[in-house]
Parts: structure tokens; sequence; C-alpha cells
């Protein structure tokens, strides 16, 4: 009787023993043909006939913070460089010139309120009174939202309190509560080794409040933000003579897009297909804050000359590429109406916030 159990017993291990193997090997299957026909994708998309989704593929790839790395499996750093150079965007050698810009907000407003005896100017585009308008941007690859400020001294930037390397950045809804701000997007370039970064060390310029956060003063690079009479200026600079002429919030990133009412000249596209956040400035002033969705399903993203086409629809006369990417996001009444497309939120150095003011 005791050898029977024992059998018994030896057998039903034996096919416990066997389910679980046929069940690995059949994940390890699965597996094994998901690769396989991720990387025969993967080489159609590089070797395939068409050279435009190849070239979308690698623009968009390399901007990522990892997936750079599935574009050299089947392309030599020569084929990669002359791709990225055929889908750029130009340069520009002047900055803001500040004399484009009339404070609407400032300089008009509060003379049309005195005429009006309401003690507020009616504002078609602003119905509820507080400032903000906020408008549904789509194109054939993309969604996202246009946010604009009226009056550009409410923008400022936000920032942390410390920086480095391992330092704890915060997210874009930590950074509005932080400064009691109505809205908010993502800012300025900041470290992110192969996207795992803390957050918490910003790259380039910050100007805060008027206070010089980061730059050197003989270091040259792309600044945007604001000056203290609330001016968008956008271009290249030094620190200090960004400090020379005002700036009182900036951050670095690029490109420029729109510089005194001229549009930036793109190679193919421009860049490729992501999430993308810009910011821009009317010609009356108000301040333009863009938000693009990417790596969706819904919305694959946008490219430079998407962002420069949104720009021009909206009449900015200045507009500049901000980080984009998983940090693309926009908060406005204490929700994230742009979310990133990452399942958590990205934690950051700098955003740029609206202040909250109470409506007249």
């Amino acid at each position: 009787m005791a050898d029977k159990k024992n059998k018994k017993k030896k057998k039903k291990k034996s096919k416990i023993l066997a389910a679980i193997l046929g069940v690995f090997l059949w994940l390890l299957g699965t597996i094994a043909v998901v690769l396989g026909a991720f990387f025969i994708f993967l080489y159609f998309i590089h070797k395939g006939p068409s050279p435009r989704v190849r070239d979308l593929f690698v623009a968009s790839a390399k901007e990522s913070s990892v997936g750079g790395v599935l574009v050299d499996i089947y392309l030599s750093p020569e084929e990669v460089e002359a791709i990225m150079a055929s889908n750029s965007t130009q340069e520009f050698k002047e900055i803001t010139d500040t004399s484009l810009v009339r404070i609407v907000a400032e300089n008009d407003g509060e003379d049309a309120a005195n005429e009006s005896g309401t003690g507020k100017v009616d504002n078609p585009e602003d119905p509820d009174g507080d400032g903000i308008a906020v408008y549904d941007v789509h194109g054939p690859t993309y969604r996202g939202k246009m946010m604009v400020v009226f009056d550009p001294s409410r923008v400022k930037v936000a920032t942390i309190d410390n920086y480095g390397i391992s330092a704890p950045g915060k997210t874009l809804v930590e950074l509005v509560e932080k400064y009691d701000a109505v809205a908010g997007i993502n800012g300025g370039k900041y470290d992110d080794e192969a996207g795992i970064g803390t957050g918490g060390m910003p790259e380039g310029i910050v100007f805060s409040e008027g206070v010089w956060r980061m730059g050197d003063a003989g270091s040259t690079y792309e600044v945007y933000g604001f000056t203290n009479d609330n001016v968008l200026v956008v271009g290249r600079m030094s620190a200090g003579y960004a400090q020379s002429i005002g700036i009182r919030d900036a951050v670095s990133f690029g490109p420029a897009l729109i510089v005194n009412g001229k549009s930036a000249t793109m190679a193919g596209s421009g860049s490729g297909l992501n999430p993308r956040t810009a910011i821009g400035q009317r010609a009356d002033g108000a301040v333009l804050l863009l938000v693009i969705e990417g790596r969706q399903t819904t919305s694959l993203g946008a490219s430079m000359a998407d962002l420069v086409k949104v720009m021009e629809d909206f009449e900015a006369v200045n507009a500049a590429n901000l980080d984009g990417g998983m940090s693309s996001s926009m908060v406005y009444n204490g929700e994230e109406i742009v979310k990133s497309c990452t399942m958590r939120a990205r934690k950051m150095p700098t955003a740029f916030v609206v202040e909250r003011r109470d409506n007249p």
C-alpha cells in the first residue's frame, strides 16, 4: 500500500513539473515570437520601401531618452547622422526685438476699463474673466492643448529649491502647488541619463523671479524667458547678457521656432514625432503655452514643423520649443489636462507656471 501511495505522489509531482515546464516553454516561445516579430518590424522600418517612414522613426527615436538604441541596430552612425541632418531645424542668428511686442494687458487694459467704468476689459477670448483661455489643437498625427495667458506678467519659472544630480525634482503638479499657481507646463532641459534621472539637475540657464539660479556668466545658452517688461525673449546669448537685458524668468532648451515674426526653416519635418511643449508670445503680449500629447495610439506626436504651424495659427511673433517627450504635460485648475506619456508623472527641476489671480 505504501509503495502505491509513493508511486501516485511521484506521478502527481511529475505531472505538476511537466505542466510548469510546459507553461515555461510556452512563455519562452511566445517571447521569442514577439521579439522576432519586433525585430522583423524594425528591419522593415529601417530597410523597407519608405524612406520617409524610416526618417520619421529614426528622428523620433533619437530624440527620446532610451529609444535611440533601436536605431543603431540596423543603421550605421553615418546613416543616422545623414537622416538627422535631413530632418533638422535652422538655428537663428538673431534674438527677440522687444519693440515688436506691445503689452496690451498692461498698456491698454487699464485705460479701457476706466473708460468703460466697469473695472474690467471685455475680452471675447476670455468669457469667464480668469485671464486664461484653453483651446484644443490637432493635426494628422497629434492632439494637444494651447493655453493663452493674456497678461504675461503672470507667467514665471517655478523651480525646486536645491539642484543636484541626485537631488529630487518635483512633478509639474507639485511645482504648480508650490507656487500656488493656477496653471503650468513643464520647463527647461535637465539631466536625465537613459530616462532614469531624479529630475533635480537643470541644464543650461535658469532665472526664476529675477534670481539668477543657474548658468555661467561667460557661457552661451539658448535662452527662452521673460524680461522685467514681460516680453518673451528667444535667442542664443550668454547668461551675463541675459541678466543685463533684464531677464527675470527663463530656461534653456530649443530650438527657436519663431523669432521676430520669422518662422524657422526646416529640413524635412524638422524632427521626428514626439510629445512636445512650446512657449510663445503674440504681438499684444499674450503668452502661448502649447503641449502636444505623443507616443499614444490616439496621438503619435508632433514635429517641429507642426509646432511652428500651430504657433503661426495663434499669431506668435516669438516662440521656442521646450523640453518634451515624457516631461510634456499641462496643469490647469488642479487638473492635469495634458498628461505625460508615462504611467507615472515625471519629476523635473523647472516649469513655467501662471500666477493665480482673482477674477475682476
